[in-house]
């Protein structure tokens, strides 16, 4: 009995006391969500809230009368139309909603209590939806409603003429009672739901939209909870309004393009923010929150040193940024942005500066308040990678966060060994987390060993050299390549190749950068550029 029950409502648990906990059933059993507390169902024995009443299975209440509500703003006159009686139980004042079953039987009631308690007779197994006896099959619409009284009212606004039902179980059973009665329904050309405006109601009307015929549900929008707080409120006028405005249902994400003219008649500002380097600036028009950044090389390159001066940059501009740089110390990630803001290598000796020059670079800098590292200690789960992430977005209002490098976020997955399911998992996880965040990420990742020449030797980098699967270049909004020879006449010069550009489509070589030894410097130089200097490991 119990599977083929229906849900009626919540009430109050008679074992841990809360207030809303116990669903109830129209077979009379009941289930607490919160404690577990179960009630066997008892067609002889349906409780309402804690107080309970014996009546026989088949027993319906009668000698009720037609009468206005006055408190609902319900004339006798739709009450008479729906069946919709007052009667006294066990001394007490109640309103009876009469339900019928497909062959206009009378088979069970709702009874309902001045204080709201509410209780059940007869047989809800086989009823159809309220008010539904009244109507013929087939019309223009019909309209449903999530309660009687609202099904009350919205008919008396149309003058009692024109079809309006309710669901008889709620809005958790309101896709259930669609489904029973979906043909008879399904027989108007349109089916406008107009059910509660919280957020149960809500989702109860898009489950129940989605089970009929693409075009054919319609959802009303209304300015108070229900049609009947429009009713009693003055704004009656609002519900017929709400008819006539009712939109078609379209799953989440599709749109209509008719609606679309506003959107594209309008000049949108993309906010971006500039690379250290022009050239790169130029190409990708900068760097954006909510984007994907990649940046790859092979070994050695000095993909570290990029997105150091990247880092520097932002933080120079007021920008908040947060770095997880998982191959180096926090020490080293601070002591390289202070090298960067004094011009100076300081990570390999601090000879020559002084300490006001070194608190003036911390200050600058990692101490400026607008920089977060996080300090790994060898972790590299990717959930408390993402974790920290999230925070450093949410609590710290980090813009933009650096991550170095895939690799080994990759290392902390555990998926078989298999590398390519591990970057197509990890990317997956990082493009969910910046569309949920907003944040701009700067993600660094390897490349594949080529076949002949190797990127230290200057090999061309291209998305098809990135590791795993195509998952890198799918997810990435911008992928950029960077190319040095450190074999070469010029082994200190790297080229700068934008692989992949969703933003404007532009991609190739964006510029060239110089590496200063004495500086430590990475700075735009011209293609032609000659740098006599050895090589220096950066």
């Amino acid at each position: 009995m119990e599977d083929s029950s229906s849900y009626l409502w919540k009430e109050p648990c008679p074992e841990c006391g809360s207030r809303d906990n116990l669903a109830r059933y129209s077979d009379g059993h009941a289930y607490c969500f919160g404690c577990g507390h179960y009630e066997h169902g008892d067609e002889a024995e349906k409780p309402s809230g804690n107080r309970r009443h014996r009546v026989a299975a088949e027993g319906l209440i009668t000698g009720g009368e037609y009468t206005a509500l006055g408190k609902r703003g319900i004339s006798e006159e739709t009450c008479r139309k729906f069946g919709y009686q007052v009667s006294t139980y066990n001394g007490q004042k109640v309103q009876i909603a009469p339900y019928y079953d497909a062959s206009g039987n009378l088979v069970a009631q709702k009874v309902r209590w001045a204080n709201k308690d509410m209780k059940t007779f007869g047989d809800f197994k086989n009823v159809t939806l309220f008010g539904q006896h009244i109507w013929g099959e087939g019309g223009k619409k019909v309209i449903v409603t999530e309660g009687e009284i609202d099904c009350l009212t919205v008919s008396q606004l149309q003058g009692n003429k024109w079809p309006v039902v309710s669901i008889p179980s709620g809005a958790q059973g309101a896709a259930k009672s669609i489904k029973k009665n979906l043909e008879w329904l399904s027989s108007f050309e349109e089916v406008i739901l107009m059910f509660d405006m919280d957020e149960p109601g809500q989702e109860a009307v898009r489950e129940c939209a989605e089970l009929f015929p693409p075009g054919k549900a319609k959802i009303a929008v209304l300015p108070e909870k229900d049609p009947n707080d429009c009713l009693t409120k003055g704004k009656g006028q609002d519900v017929i309004t709400a008819i006539w405005n009712s939109k078609t249902y379209r799953p989440d994400g599709i749109v209509d393009g008719m609606s679309l003219w506003d959107a594209v008649v309008s000049d949108d500002h993309v906010a971006s923010v500039s690379y250290p380097w022009d050239g790169l600036s130029t190409v990708t028009h900068g760097l954006r929150q909510g984007e994907l950044a990649c940046f790859t090389a092979g070994s050695g390159i000095g993909k570290s040193a990029v997105v150091r001066e990247i880092a520097h940059h932002l933080i120079k501009l007021g920008e908040k940024v947060g770095m997880i740089m998982l191959e180096e110390s926090t020490k080293r990630t601070a002591l390289g942005l202070m090298g960067i803001e004094l011009n100076k290598p300081i990570h390999l000796g601090k000879e020559g500066v002084s300490e006001s020059d070194l608190r003036a670079a911390f200050e600058a800098t990692v101490g400026s308040g607008r920089l977060y590292l996080y300090d790994h200690f060898g972790s590299t789960e990717i959930d408390n990678l993402l974790s920290r992430v999230r925070y450093m977005a949410r609590a710290l209002d980090c813009r933009w966060v650096i991550l170095d490098h895939l690799s080994i976020v990759v290392s902390g997955l555990d998926d078989g060994g298999d590398e390519r399911k591990l970057i197509d998992r990890a990317m997956t996880m990082l493009r969910t987390l910046v569309q949920e965040t907003g944040i701009g990420l700067i993600l660094v990742s390897h490349l594949k060993r080529p076949d002949k020449k190797g990127h230290e030797e200057g090999a061309q980098t291209s998305l098809s050299q990135l590791r795993g699967s195509h998952a890198i270049a799918q997810l990435s909004d911008m992928v950029v390549g960077l190319e040095r020879n450190q074999q070469g006449d010029n082994p200190n010069i790297t080229s700068v190749r934008v692989l992949k550009n969703r933003f404007s489509g532009e991609t190739g070589i964006a510029c060239h950068l110089a590496y200063d030894k004495d500086t430590g410097r990475l700075s735009e130089c011209s293609p032609d550029f000659t740098q006599p200097d050895d090589e220096e490991e950066f």
